[in-house]
């Protein structure tokens, strides 16, 4: 088993290069499925869900070739529509192979999807809307099964959902007629992917409102295309530079992608100010400031920026309230954090009350998920003494050479073996 052993206080200066986002080239991998020609995709990062998808896709019979920072994906040549348990389980977005598959090839066998533990992530959202596009659908075994030619139909969420949306657009783009989604997602993710699928021929009005509206097509080709950089790897090291008074220059990213994360980091003297293509993070002059934070969906304060945030406010002069309004178990890193010294009072499974401390003070903890994994990482960068964060292969689902970025930033880090 692999950890992080961290000495904090160092200041953080220098330059990072930000991957492309982990939750946009998923969907977009899944979405190379609706085509027989290739799909090309630039900006990429081999993170561990990266490769667990690439080796579902090629258990389908889908033709992958992996370069530096790119992917070619062809899947004119696709022997089966079962994805199996083995890959579904290690990760949730592997269940995004479940409307391409059944918009193209009118039959899919997905199991039901595994991932992090942050809460029950239910996939009715997904079934309710296929099957009201016509598709007949059973869950048996730890499977969905869908079968059908898909037409198209008006398609109400009762609320916000990223994987609804990606599943029933990638599904409504070879339907026959026109398909109309109310309350859609508008992540910077979800709308890299619509845009991946209008390059790809589909025809689809509305991008980045509230009523999507997809009239089917009979073939969509291939494309080239770059992913959107990863605001949350970005609202990460902007938080490692508040963390540690530090100055950072983040390549490859855009401020637009993170305003509420910045919002709440400007509170605290944090300065953000965008160089063309690269952002600048100067927290030299911070002074650590206690700030409510509210998750909600974008353009709201991202739930995957909450443990990050979360560790900021440990060290933060005042109370903040922090409510997690997207999923309920999204605090498991708290104890952890109350281990090396946080003030944080559990008022409910979703709010808990942070008292900013002087300092944090190094012990060994455990990552529970890779967003609070990377939390307890920030929380050691700024404590005092040494710290081991295990089970790390959480966060090697989300952050590409993580400890190669921040050491060349200034950070004591290194990856170590322990016996499990």
């Amino acid at each position: 088993m692999y950890a992080y052993k961290i000495t904090g206080q160092k200041k953080l200066q220098g330059s990072v290069e930000i991957q492309g986002a982990k939750n946009a080239v998923l969907p977009i991998m899944a979405a190379a499925l609706l085509t027989d020609e290739p799909v090309e995709l630039t900006n990429i990062s081999y993170l561990s869900d990266v490769k667990v998808l690439s080796r579902l896709l090629e258990s389908l019979g889908m033709k992958i070739e992996a370069l530096p920072n790119k992917l070619i994906l062809r899947a004119d040549t696709i022997s089966s529509t079962h994805a199996d348990y083995e890959f579904v389980s290690k990760m949730r977005g592997s269940f995004w192979v479940l409307g391409p598959l059944l918009g193209r090839f009118h039959e899919a066998e997905v199991s039901l999807p595994g991932g992090c533990a942050i809460g029950t992530r239910p996939v009715d959202l997904y079934l309710v809307a296929l099957r009201e596009m016509g598709a007949d659908i059973k869950v048996e075994n730890g499977y969905v099964k869908a079968k059908g030619r898909l037409r198209g139909n008006e398609i109400f969420f009762p609320r916000v959902s990223v994987g609804a949306t990606h599943n029933t657009i990638m599904s409504a783009v070879l339907s026959e007629g026109t398909t109309v989604i109310h309350n859609p997602a508008l992540e910077p993710e979800v709308i890299d992917l619509l845009n991946v699928l209008v390059k790809m021929g589909a025809k689809i009005e509305g991008i980045g409102t509230k009523v999507l509206t997809v009239h089917g097509v009979e073939k969509l080709h291939g494309c080239t295309h770059k992913i959107v950089p990863d605001r949350i790897e970005s609202a990460t090291f902007a938080a490692a530079a508040a963390l540690t008074h530090g100055q950072i220059l983040m390549k490859n990213t855009n401020l637009n992608l993170m305003n509420a994360v910045a919002d709440a980091l400007r509170i605290s003297g944090v300065v953000f100010e965008q160089r063309g293509s690269d952002l600048w993070v100067d927290a030299s002059k911070a002074s650590l400031t206690a700030t409510p934070i509210t998750t909600c969906e974008y353009p709201g304060f991202p739930t995957d920026a909450q443990a990050l945030l979360t560790s900021v406010l440990a060290l933060s002069k005042g109370e903040s309230l922090v409510e997690e309004r997207i999923f309920e178990n999204r605090f498991m890193h708290i104890p952890e954090l109350q281990r090396m010294g946080a003030q944080v009072k559990i008022l409910t499974n979703q709010s808990v009350l942070i008292t900013g401390v002087e300092s944090l003070s190094g012990t060994t903890v455990m990552s529970s998920d890779l967003r609070g994994g990377v939390g307890l990482v920030l929380a050691a960068l700024a404590a005092k003494g040494e710290t081991i964060v295990k089970r790390i292969y959480h966060i090697d689902r989300g952050y590409f050479q993580l400890e190669e970025k921040l050491k060349a930033l200034g950070a004591d880090i290194e990856r170590i073996h322990l016996d499990d």
